[in-house]
């Protein structure tokens, strides 16, 4: 992984038609948000039930080749006063694995301020009358869309 500081640094890095992807990282899930090609607009994609570090990674490695992803958007979980815990560092241990993988796409990736992003998202499925099922089916690939809109939306600065 490259890591970059900003968001525009992270796009401009993108070849043509590259897309972004965002990620929420959970102990029993990931989920996964894709941007569009231009760069605009973050839409849930998936959501992969976590097993083991080596399984994880495979099926993030497809999807990133798949999708034609060239950069990634990671939430970092800081706590409330913006100090770092347990989560932080599971993340950034996250990304330190995947640097270790051989066979890894060597993508520029962003750590992203995630704070606040699961309730607002559960906020607004209960807006929208989502059931308590519906909700644990959709919430971690919305987090992530939510997470991934947010650096969008940092680098058009909105």
């Amino acid at each position: 992984m490259q890591m970059v500081e900003t968001p525009s640094e992270l796009i401009s890095s993108l070849e043509s038609a590259q897309r972004l992807m965002g990620l929420d990282l959970g102990s029993k899930t990931i989920g996964l948000a894709l941007g569009d090609s231009n760069h605009k607009i973050a839409t849930p994609f998936n959501t992969i039930r976590r097993k083991k570090f080596g399984l994880d990674a495979a099926a993030l490695a497809d999807i990133i080749a798949a999708e034609h992803v060239g950069g990634l958007v990671l939430g970092l979980p800081l706590n409330m006063d913006g100090s770092e815990g347990p989560r932080v560092q599971a993340t950034r241990a996250f990304l330190r694995n995947l640097e270790n993988l051989p066979d890894f796409p060597n993508l520029p990736a962003l750590l992203w301020d995630e704070r606040l992003s699961t309730s607002a998202v559960e906020r607004t499925l209960l807006e929208a009358d989502t059931s308590r099922a519906k909700r644990a089916e959709v919430i971690d690939k919305m987090a992530a869309a939510f997470i991934l809109q947010g650096a969008i939306d940092a680098h058009y600065g909105v």
